[in-house]
């Protein structure tokens, strides 16, 4: 038999590649490289992922559209800009309409012990439409920036819940010893007129369901700033019952962190390495 040599060159196939099957054909090595990226589907090109340690991207664009968030849009929050021109008009007719209108369109939406006993869904439905003291008053700005973030984690309807059950249980928790006061004869029967409107306890339950949906640095000095901004009128007592509603609404918000949370997507995992933050959506 004849000995064939063997130049130096690439290796067969099969000896590259161990369980493929051998062809006897040669094969050039190819250099390791780094697997390609999937195209998008779309055509649209991804960011990439950020990497872990890299700091943000503080640019003024970056903050910018970071700010943005915070504004309610149509299509982005329609819970938040709908509720929002809805304040926006009522606010309107409070300040250029005929004063005497004004009062009674606030008595009949007040939800006071009579009302609520008479008509309580409509009370506390058509109460929610007015903010007492138009839109000067800083629950308007509060309305406008919490439940924009509240909605960009949770959606309208969840938002909604959110605001409407501080609503009602605070404004419950807070007419109802009235109307037991009257009854044992604690009160004069003229409490049970009290007018009571505004947009303040939904606002409130806002505040403090978000809390539980940011990182603790955020969380815990948004609550106390809320729990230092509402004790001066409780202390003062110039209108007890809204300041106990206040804080009884914050509480209801925060009651509600483990349906936020969970609505809001975060996972048990997800909570221990965040500390209970779920970043928006």
């Amino acid at each position: 038999m004849t000995e064939h040599a063997v130049a130096d060159g690439p290796e067969p196939a099969s000896k590259i590649t161990p369980g493929n099957r051998a062809t006897g054909t040669w094969r050039a090595r190819r250099p390791a490289t780094a697997p390609r990226a999937a195209a998008p589907l779309d055509g649209i090109p991804r960011q990439p992922a950020p990497v872990p340690g890299r700091p943000r991207d503080r640019r003024p664009a970056a903050t910018l559209r970071r700010a943005l968030r915070l504004v309610p849009t149509p299509t982005g929050t329609p819970f938040t800009f709908g509720y929002g021109v809805v304040l926006a008009v009522t606010s309107y007719v409070a300040a250029h309409a005929d004063p005497a209108l004004v009062h009674t369109l606030h008595q009949g939406s007040s939800t006071d012990v009579a009302h609520l006993l008479h008509a309580p869904v409509f009370v506390l439905v058509a109460s929610a439409l007015w903010v007492a003291g138009a839109l000067t008053s800083p629950f308007s700005l509060a309305f406008l920036v919490v439940l924009t973030a509240l909605e960009r984690r949770l959606g309208g309807v969840r938002t909604a819940l959110v605001f409407l059950l501080g609503h009602v249980l605070a404004t419950l928790a807070t007419e109802v010893p009235v109307g037991l006061a009257v009854l044992v004869g604690h009160l004069p029967d003229t409490s049970l007129h009290r007018l009571d409107y505004g947009i303040s306890f939904g606002v409130a339950a806002s505040v403090g369901a978000l809390a539980g949906l940011l990182t603790p640095w955020l969380r815990w000095p948004l609550l106390a700033v809320c729990t230092a901004a509402l004790l001066p009128d409780l202390l003062a007592a110039t209108d007890p019952l809204t300041s106990w509603g206040h804080l009884i609404a914050l509480t209801v918000g925060v009651g509600t962190w483990p349906w936020a949370r969970r609505w809001a997507g975060a996972t048990p995992t997800d909570a221990r390495r965040t500390g209970g933050a779920v970043p928006a959506v």
